[in-house]
């Protein structure tokens, strides 16, 4: 199963370049300097233990690079390769604990959850993009919190589940895949709920990035084609952030990330009422559908 889930995100991987490539050569674009820094810095403490979505959705909020219905789908699309690269190295090295039905098993759903997700968020209303990317930096700082005030689960030292909590994560990863098209970062949420079945929170990475590799590669796809992302930023963020993603995991492995948290709390916390303040006033009635000229 491990072998299998290991192929599936090859092939990802293989679509995911293939549709860049021709999407890049019908509109070339060149990687923009300010997203191969961000990419490189969300990345790199995305693999200590902080999330990419959030500090990159404020970013986008603070920068105005793009409209706010594109936050989700660029975002999605710049940090997908840097979590191809998590997945294979959690894989590698944690994969063979995990109780293969679990792990395969939420990999699909994340998969079928986010094919639902995109139809959504590519259809939404942007008031309903904004107040969702606003909840989910609201939730990314309410997990950053708990974290530092050691109140997250501990988990146990299960590498499975009961078939009936099995099934709950299942569907529970299917909601998280819907959620991811709309900004919502799935790792902290999805760590909470196997923690709080037993499991061991290091066996919940290759869950987590594995599932989220594979599910991500195909929702990218329908987003590269389907909607008018600016390319630049995507590019930026998975140049910077797929090397960041290495020194991190392989090399300089731990930090004390608590103070930095802190900061990334305040920041994603005013980006959140930003989002919402905008949502309130409808500043995104003006904006072009979601889905663009390409059709939906």
């Amino acid at each position: 199963m491990l072998a299998v889930l290991i192929g599936a995100i090859a092939l990802g991987i293989a679509y995911f370049c293939w549709t860049m490539f021709q999407a890049l050569r019908a509109k070339p674009a060149r990687p923009l300097p300010e997203a191969i820094v961000v990419g490189a810095v969300t990345n790199f403490f995305d693999a200590l233990g902080i999330g990419s979505f959030a500090p990159t959705a404020a970013w986008l909020r603070f920068r105005r690079h793009v409209p706010d219905r594109l936050i989700p789908a660029t975002m999605l699309i710049g940090h997908t390769p840097p979590t191809f690269v998590q997945a294979l190295i959690f894989l590698v090295l944690l994969g063979v604990g995990v109780d293969p039905v679990l792990l395969t098993g939420c990999a699909a759903a994340l998969t079928v959850g986010t094919r639902f997700g995109v139809d959504l968020a590519t259809r939404a209303p942007v008031r309903a993009v904004q107040a969702v990317v606003a909840g989910a930096l609201i939730l990314a700082a309410m997990f950053y919190a708990l974290a530092n005030l050691e109140m997250m689960p501990v988990g146990g030292t299960a590498s499975a589940l009961p078939p009936a909590l099995t099934a709950i994560a299942i569907a529970g990863s299917f909601v998280f895949g819907v959620l991811v098209c709309f900004g919502v970062g799935h790792y902290a949420p999805m760590l909470v709920m196997l923690s709080l079945m037993g499991m061991d929170p290091r066996l919940c990475f290759p869950i987590m990035a594995g599932g989220g590799a594979v599910a991500a590669a195909g929702a990218c796809v329908r987003y590269i084609k389907t909607t008018d992302v600016d390319l630049r930023i995507p590019l930026g963020l998975a140049l910077g952030g797929i090397p960041a993603v290495l020194v991190a995991a392989l090399v300089v492995k731990s930090l004390p990330i608590e103070p930095l948290r802190w900061l990334v709390i305040v920041v994603v916390l005013y980006a959140a009422a930003s989002l919402l303040w905008s949502a309130l006033r409808g500043d995104g009635k003006a904006e072009a559908p979601a889905h663009g000229a390409a059709g939906g």
